[in-house]
């Protein structure tokens, strides 16, 4: 579960370099596989440092993709994977638009950034998702307004593979120590909810079998 994965990952996992800061986070995987609900860390540019069980268990049916699963990085699995649909309900309006939100934020902090640049490449390199980055995405802001593109606090849907959750709904919950913070971490929390009765199949992203994606609400 700690920031060091037994398979092969398509980039490095970010590792603080101070053995102070590494026993740290060797002591909070423990306290983050105590909790019951999925939970991860990342960095600025959403590549994971720790997630526990219940992540894994969440978004262990995916199917294998060389940039983009859940356990390497957050935001291209929300963006990228065919399979996140799958998880993520409701996927483009509940998770990618307000992901594209925060993703959009960071290049505008730090957009000499290596890593925010490959993923900015790879959006510009899909024609549809460039178009909802450069011109949707500031119209659904409009619409919605700010309030939408927060994460903590946010209750969206899922898809869990476990059917006592089956379909169901998660409040996202920031709750990011002070430490973490200095090391420019950030620690997310979906708390799942009771089973949502008679829910409608969601929207979203529509993929191709070769991957290729469709906005159906932008």
């Amino acid at each position: 579960m700690a920031y060091q994965a037994g398979r092969q990952r398509s980039q490095p996992r970010p590792v603080p370099e101070s053995p102070e800061a590494q026993a740290y986070l060797q002591d909070y995987a423990s306290l983050l596989d105590a909790v019951p609900f999925p939970s991860v860390v990342f960095d600025h540019r959403w590549d994971v440092v720790l997630s526990n069980a219940a992540f894994q268990t969440l978004f262990g049916g995916v199917g294998p993709h060389p940039t983009a699963m859940p356990g390497d990085n957050f935001l291209r699995f929300v963006l990228f994977h065919p399979d996140a649909a799958t998880v993520l309900g409701e996927h483009e309006a509940s998770w990618c638009l307000p992901m594209l939100a925060h993703f959009a934020a960071a290049v505008e902090r730090d957009g000499q950034d290596r890593g925010l640049q490959s993923i900015r490449r790879d959006i510009a390199q899909d024609p549809i998702m460039e178009a909802a980055y450069r011109h949707g995405l500031p119209h659904w802001i409009r619409a919605v307004g700010q309030d939408a593109v927060e994460h903590d606090g946010a209750v969206r849907p899922l898809i869990h593979p476990d059917p006592r959750w089956g379909r169901t709904d998660c409040r996202i919950v920031d709750e990011t120590p002070k430490n973490l913070q200095d090391m420019g971490y950030t620690r997310m929390t979906l708390v799942l909810r009771e089973t949502r009765r008679g829910a409608q199949p969601p929207r979203g992203i529509a993929r191709t079998r070769l991957g290729g994606t469709h906005l159906r609400v932008v």
